[in-house]
């Protein structure tokens, strides 16, 4: 019962702070900054994970792993990161640094050959401040939220094929606000909301091969349909004033008019483990959110007998979505299974490229990444300590925009237990 009550304080904390992680400028567009589900094992090796299912570490990535566990085990995954960003436009530098607790996992069997696993994740970031001089006034950019999800999966396997799946429930607020102030004083707030109350699927296999018990080979595969959100969405307007109430200017429902993508992701994963153990992967990820649909704004209740078309627009995206494609490639070794502690410490490496899914005013955004990172055992040997770097280059092209550097530490913490375990009765 203590154990259970310190996972619900867990994901009140996650879920609490979450949203103060920085984010980017960028993410004032769509749904932000997109989270690729990895854990912090395996954002050290360039966020691979597909293929992975060492049953050691949790792999929310492919739900299929949750069948490799052993039947008296309990992992438990919490991670968290700082992020130091540099961020340049136009010659004007900004330094700025944020962070937060990033997720929480956990896995444990069900049955022989069959697993489970519960958390809460990421599934989009937002967070920017920024103003500048207009006509006769300023005007200033602050945003803020995101959408999380909470999980619930489960995965079986036969003969070397695992299949699973994760249904979430997706939730959180996107809050975009536009402040306008005039040479007189005068100001103004416009504030853009999508509220997202909805669920999701993500479906996985796992195919193993063993051509002798120091060596194997897996083949992954996820698949996630394209489906129409629920939730609300308003744009509303104040002024600035004592006793003033906020305008609605446009409000509609999510439902057939925002759209999450059909999205695939495959990957191949290499082990050898005898006295040392060496582990290979690459990963290759495509969503297809040219086909998902991102609305403009009115107001439902404006449309009574009218032609969408002839309703005019309260607020314009300004951008267009394309199909996100993500190439990522990692490696961890382990010198000695057996030796020293430094030689028992796992050392790791990765890298990722993504193009992705935002078009801002005919610019492409891209990503690239260097990543590395060191497991710590304790001194039982069985929980870790994940602790890795990360350096991030994002920015827009054929204009370059903002072009954005990070430098990302991440640490996580994998408690494996026994849990299911009773001691006989002497």
């Amino acid at each position: 019962m203590k154990r259970i009550k310190l996972i619900m304080a867990a994901l009140a904390t996650v879920s609490a702070v979450s949203a103060q992680n920085q984010t980017s400028p960028y993410s004032m567009y769509g749904y932000g900054i997109l989270s690729d589900h990895a854990t912090s094992m395996q954002r050290q090796m360039g966020s691979v994970g597909y293929a992975m299912n060492s049953g050691r570490q949790i792999n929310v990535m492919n739900p299929a792993s949750y069948a490799v566990i052993d039947s008296l085990t309990f992992l438990f995954d919490l991670g968290a990161d700082i992020s130091f960003l540099r961020s340049s436009e136009n010659g004007a530098v900004e330094n700025t640094i944020g962070g937060g607790v990033d997720y929480l996992t956990m896995q444990f069997p069900i049955g022989k050959h069959m697993g489970g696993s519960f958390g809460l994740l990421p599934y989009t970031s937002v967070g920017y401040a920024f103003g500048n001089e207009i006509a006769h006034g300023t005007l200033s950019n602050q945003g803020s939220g995101g959408i999380n999800q909470l999980y619930l999966g489960w995965a079986g396997e036969l003969k070397g094929v695992s299949l699973g799946f994760n249904v979430s429930y997706d939730f959180g607020n996107i809050v975009g606000d536009v402040f306008t102030t005039t040479q007189t004083g005068a100001q103004a707030k416009y504030e853009h909301v999508i509220q997202v109350r909805d669920w999701n699927i993500n479906i996985g296999a796992q195919y193993t091969a063993r051509w002798n018990r120091f060596n194997k080979l897996v083949v992954g595969l996820t698949y996630s349909p394209k489906k129409s959100m629920r939730g609300n969405t308003w744009v509303t307007a104040q002024e600035m004033v004592q006793d003033q109430r906020p305008d609605t200017l446009g409000y509609m429902k999510l439902k057939d008019k925002y759209y999450t993508p059909n999205s695939i992701g495959a990957g191949v994963n290499y082990t050898y483990e005898k006295s040392y153990r060496l582990m290979v992967e690459a990963d290759i990820t495509w969503q297809q959110w040219s086909k998902a649909p991102y609305s403009a704004i009115y107001d439902d209740r404006v449309l009574e007998g009218r032609n969408p078309s002839d309703v005019k627009e309260v607020l314009s995206p300004g951008m267009s979505f394309y199909d996100r494609t993500r190439y990522a490639v990692g490696a961890e070794f382990i010198p000695k299974i057996r030796g020293n502690y430094f030689q028992r410490m796992t050392y790791r490496l990765g890298a990722y490229y993504a193009n992705d899914y935002l078009n801002i005013n005919g610019n492409r955004l891209r990503d690239m990444s260097v990543t590395c990172g060191f497991g710590f055992p304790t001194y039982e040997g069985k929980t870790m300590i994940n602790l890795g770097f990360e350096w991030k280059n994002r920015g827009a092209h054929p204009a370059h925009l903002v072009k954005e550097n990070y430098f990302n530490i991440t640490l996580g913490v994998n408690f494996n237990e026994v849990w299911f375990w009773q001691r006989k009765i002497r």
